[in-house]
């Protein structure tokens, strides 16, 4: 399991945590199939998912998308 830094800075003044709470609830309803949107599967969707949803910052954070592939068990 990997160590995820959740006060790491992202972006002005943006942290991991930051970003996590913003993408969570949209994500809790991707994954239990409450959304028009099919359930993510591989860990590179959830990459595009996260970049493309986050607010500010359009690159890839690994804490953040580990922390999903964790939570949802995506490989």
């Amino acid at each position: 399991m990997a160590k995820i830094n959740f006060d790491k800075e992202i972006y002005e003044g943006w942290t991991v945590r930051d970003l996590i709470e913003v993408l969570e609830p949209q994500l809790d309803l991707i994954q239990s199939g409450r959304s028009f949107i099919e359930p993510i599967k591989t860990k590179e969707e959830l990459k595009k998912w996260c970049k493309d949803n986050q607010p500010g910052y359009k690159k890839y954070v690994p804490d953040v998308v580990n922390y999903f592939a964790q939570k949802y068990n995506i490989k």
